[in-house]
């Protein structure tokens, strides 16, 4: 197989940092979006494609994606992360709140979908990873409109996933819980089972994971990273 190649929305910081680069030692060429600027120089660093722009523009998506084609052939791995959306008591959250929350949590992930899915069928393969949260299922007032938003997104995934499996295209969600990417305080640390914040290496591990041979046969799941904290049904 030619060059195996990956785009890593959301890339600048964090989580979606330490995904690209995660992917880049394993082997993969790596584009990274970001609103900051950072994900652009990391791509440089990289050896990869970077743009600074917003995943809440279609256009800025297109140019990302065009310009991997156009350079590399070919998009293996698609790799969903985000910022953050607002947070107030459930009541005060406004209209224009939620509907930036569906932006930033749900919209954030169906966007670059709609354009790497194409690539993706013409290569008959294809594994796109959405960086969700821990609190998706078990909901809490910390985080509403990412908790609701992304109660969706699990929704968007299994049918995505029922729908493109037969064309080898997978999509599975991450859920992590307390990060180190986020402030740390001991309340928190404490409610986790291990008593420890997880690292955002660990949630790219897991990325690099989702994107492998291995887990071919994996799609349409939510995987929880979080030390424990919450538990499935």
């Amino acid at each position: 197989m030619s060059e195996k190649v990956a785009i890593v929305v959301a890339g600048g910081s964090g989580m979606g940092a330490a995904s690209a680069r995660r992917l880049a030692a394993d082997g993969f060429k790596v584009a990274i979006l970001s609103s900051s600027g950072k994900g652009e120089a990391l791509a440089q660093e990289l050896g990869g494609f970077g743009l600074t722009g917003s995943n809440q523009s279609n256009d800025d998506l297109k140019r990302l994606v065009d310009g991997t084609v156009d350079r590399w052939g070919r998009i293996d791995v698609l790799v969903n992360s985000a910022g953050h959306g607002p947070r107030k008591p459930i009541l005060e959250i406004t209209d224009e709140d939620w509907h930036t929350g569906i932006d930033v949590y749900f919209l954030n992930a169906v966007r670059p979908t709609r354009l790497v899915t194409p690539v993706m069928q013409r290569q008959k393969s294809g594994s796109i990873i959405n960086i969700s949260t821990a609190w998706a299922f078990e909901p809490s007032a910390m985080f509403p409109t990412s908790a609701v938003a992304r109660a969706g997104l699990a929704s968007f995934t299994k049918v995505f996933a029922d729908t493109y499996a037969a064309e080898n295209i997978r999509m599975n969600n991450i859920l992590p819980g307390w990060i180190d990417s986020l402030p740390a305080t001991e309340e928190r640390r404490e409610g986790v089972p291990m008593k420890r914040y997880g690292t955002s290496d660990e949630i790219a591990a897991t990325v690099a994971f989702l994107a492998s041979d291995g887990a071919a046969y994996i799609t349409g799941q939510n995987i929880r990273v979080d030390g424990g904290i919450t538990r499935s049904v």
